[in-house]
């Protein structure tokens, strides 16, 4: 399964989100960082899930981006 990463940048950070997973998050130093760890989270997060017999949501998340005049 594949599932959406919301990434932001902060001010001296990036974060990482997995709308699909609730509570699966991630910050880091650097973008990198940020996936590297947000990866790890969800198999942590997924194995939980398992471990206590819930369901894995289905991945149902989509991003577009829309052009706006500036």
């Amino acid at each position: 399964m594949k599932y959406m990463v919301v990434i932001e940048e902060g001010e001296e950070s990036f974060g990482a989100y997995v709308p699909d997973l609730p509570g699966c998050v991630a910050v880091g130093d650097t973008r990198e960082e940020v996936l590297s760890l947000i990866e790890e989270a969800i198999g942590l997060h997924v194995e939980m899930l398992r471990e206590e017999g819930i369901p894995l949501p289905p991945p149902h998340s989509a991003s577009e981006y829309v052009a706006v005049l500036a």
